[in-house]
């Protein structure tokens, strides 16, 4: 392998951070200064010492504001952004309590589930009368279908749809006897 193949590799590797390590990189600048910064400064400071290119500076700072990581107030005419530790520490309690209560709510849900299953069992359990009976059950079922099938295989024999069937063939006659235009071609 050639010394610039290999740098073209290095540097493929090296390409460009996801968003999500943009983000936390971000993060980083405002946790270790504990500073409080305008647009242009985030485009200056973030590329030197994160990486993150001056071009995505301004969609990754929107998207933590978003999502209510950075916090920004306009005074003036500037706008100005900051996020200190104990903000993301307390917004992390607060959703492992979120997600506590969640779980604890889940845990009654399943008890009380389990419980209704167990309720259910009871008088189920699987006896020579039960498995009989649900034999029985099986093939009065399959039978039933059967006999279905063997209705609809007859049903232009069913008194009723004999009926309309002469029904209709005698409007047809009587239509076929009394319309005029029709009667001039029979001649």
């Amino acid at each position: 392998m050639s010394a610039g193949a290999q740098s073209d590799k290095s540097q493929s590797k090296k390409k460009g951070l996801s968003v999500e390590e943009k983000r936390t990189r971000m993060m980083e600048i405002f946790f270790e200064t504990k500073d409080v910064f305008q647009l242009k400064d985030m485009e200056k400071i973030a590329p030197k010492e994160k990486g993150i290119t001056a071009m995505s500076v301004k969609e990754i700072l929107q998207s933590l504001v978003d999502d209510g990581m950075v916090d920004t107030d306009r005074i003036g005419t500037s706008n100005y952004f900051w996020a200190f530790p104990s903000k993301a520490l307390h917004a992390r309690k607060r959703k492992l309590e979120a997600l506590e209560t969640q779980l604890a709510e889940s845990s009654q849900k399943k008890e009380r589930l389990q419980q209704s299953i167990e309720k259910s069992k009871i008088g189920r359990q699987e006896t020579t009368e039960r498995a009989a009976l649900t034999k029985e059950l099986a093939a009065l079922r399959q039978k039933k279908e059967h006999l279905t099938a063997e209705i609809e295989k007859y049903k232009e024999c069913d008194p009723d749809v004999v009926e309309e069937i002469h029904a209709s063939q005698e409007e047809q006659l009587f239509l076929f006897h009394h319309l005029p235009l029709e009667n001039q071609f029979l001649q």
